[in-house]
């Protein structure tokens, strides 16, 4: 494994250990917010919020898992989460190396 490798996988791993911190706070995570949030600190909802709103249900609603303790649920969700984005940019990045290798 490189450096470079080792180095991100240190700072995913922290970045997971660290999000109970936001557990701490009442604030909605960023871009988390309901509807009525945005006619509040914007004074209208977005168009496209109006239009789709059954996009706005997430899989887990606050990071929670039913029956199980609240932490667990932040936990599960950033491991998905970044496995996720991990998955996607390793993907891109055997796509952009393909490229370069044939020209």
């Amino acid at each position: 494994m490189s450096k470079k490798m080792k180095v991100a996988l240190t700072v995913l791993v922290i970045m997971i250990l660290a999000v109970p911190v936001g557990l701490l706070t009442d604030a909605p995570a960023f871009g988390e917010w309901d509807p009525d949030y945005y006619l509040k600190k914007l004074g209208f909802i977005p168009k496209g919020m109006q239009h789709f709103p059954q996009l706005q249900h997430p899989i887990l609603p606050d990071y929670s898992i039913p029956g199980a303790n609240e932490v667990l649920g932040y936990y599960v969700s950033a491991v998905v989460g970044a496995a996720l984005v991990f998955l996607i940019w390793f993907i891109i990045g055997k796509i952009i190396a393909k490229k370069h290798s044939n020209s």
